[in-house]
């Protein structure tokens, strides 16, 4: 398993810091080598580097809430302080060897003293601007056109939602927001494209109320929704999975609470709405809910359809987009990637994803990425946005 590689990396890596970090402070005063420092210092950077271990352990409680919170902030700035120690080590390793006045000052006690002041002020920067820009939830818009018609409607209005992450980091004041922003855009349908929850039902904060906030969304046709791969039931610890893959099913709970919300979820599932084009929901590429890995082929999905109408495809992964438009589809539709969520990961994101976020056209198929709306794990995003996406298909042979 995984994670039992992660662990000892994890603690090495902690370790590393420590000692850097350290090193530093102590030569900024002599007074960082006394016992009365060093033993509180090693606790409370203790503490913090095992509250996802504490998070895991706990029983669901307030205290257990509050240290899984804890946890996710720490993670994100765990992450930066690793990040930046480790470019400035880099760039010292590089810099012995060129000889003159920067060197002469970097390599000095006053030049050593401000780089950890500047890595201190990026880590705590980037750190307090991710956790606040986290919450701000964007409008990106985008135009599309299908060579089809679609029952005399010239023009449909989709809002796209997804990684909502319901639990610890996201809760009844963020969906209130973001059902506000939704309403505002007056779509004619909304789709949330997996990932409504977090792996744990009981982390979320009051699912009845929030329920019934995300039935107050209003569009024409009503709200669509699929499952995503952390739409499961599945134990984790600092991001990775404990459970085994039989275990890790779709908590009954998930489904009654999309029927309270108003949400229609579809299994591998297709709805023709309104007679005039068809949305098509497909379970998770990795974890579809039941224990395996099953779900449909495009090509069994799609194959009954009728392709003169418009056929929009909604999944959690944007995945299979050749495979999806030679069975016909003309839109897919996903979220998951959350754009990298953290920079510079987003940097990143297009070596795994053929579309990481935005918008692709694949043969005829239109594929559109969410960044989606909540985070994963870091409570964080730095590089990207949280969004919504407000999408205008507009139909070019529509019929007289």
């Amino acid at each position: 398993m995984i994670l039992f590689l992660i662990i000892p990396v994890y603690i090495l890596l902690n370790l590393y810091i420590l000692h850097r970090v350290h090193k530093w402070l102590t030569a900024c005063s002599g007074h960082f080598h006394s016992k009365w420092f060093v033993i509180p210092y090693i606790t409370v950077y203790t503490l913090l580097a095992l509250s996802l271990l504490f998070a895991f352990l706990l029983p669901s409680c307030g205290l257990q809430i509050f240290i899984k919170k804890l946890s996710n902030y720490w993670l994100g700035s765990f992450l930066y302080i690793l990040l930046f120690i480790m470019i400035a080590d880099i760039l010292r390793i590089v810099l012995k060897h060129i000889p003159g006045k920067l060197h002469n000052y970097l390599f000095s006690r006053i030049g050593y003293i401000f780089v950890g002041i500047l890595l201190t002020s990026l880590v705590v920067g980037f750190s307090i601007y991710g956790s606040f820009h986290a919450k701000v939830i964007k409008v990106h818009p985008y135009e599309v056109t299908i060579e089809k018609s679609c029952s005399n409607r010239n023009e449909l209005k989709v809002v796209l939602l997804a990684d909502l992450h319901l639990g610890y980091n996201y809760g009844k004041r963020e969906i209130s927001r973001m059902v506000t922003k939704v309403n505002a855009q007056n779509p004619d349908l909304v789709l949330i494209a997996g990932d409504i929850f977090d792996n744990e039902y009981d982390a979320v904060q009051d699912p009845e109320r929030i329920a019934e906030k995300l039935s107050e969304m209003k569009s024409t046709y009503g709200t669509y929704g699929v499952f995503g791969n952390h739409d499961v039931s599945e134990r984790l610890l600092g991001g990775f999975s404990v459970s085994l893959d039989a275990d890790e099913v779709r908590d009954s709970r998930f489904d009654t609470f999309a029927e309270k919300a108003n949400i229609t979820i579809l299994d591998d599932e297709s709805v023709c709405i309104d007679d005039a084009f068809y949305l098509v929901g497909r379970m998770d590429a990795s974890k579809p809910g039941d224990g395996t890995k099953n779900r449909m082929t495009p090509e069994e999905i799609l194959k009954d359809l009728d392709k003169s109408k418009p056929i929009l495809v909604m999944e959690h992964q944007p995945k299979q987009l050749q495979e999806l438009s030679d069975a016909g589809a003309d839109m897919q539709l996903c979220g998951h990637t959350h754009d990298g969520q953290l920079f510079p990961g987003n940097l990143l994101l297009g070596l795994i994803w053929e579309n990481p976020r935005g918008y692709l056209q694949k043969g005829n198929l239109h594929s559109i990425v969410t960044s989606g709306v909540g985070v994963w794990g870091p409570a964080m995003r730095t590089g990207t946005d949280s969004e919504i996406c407000l999408i205008t298909i507009h139909f070019s042979d529509t019929e007289q």
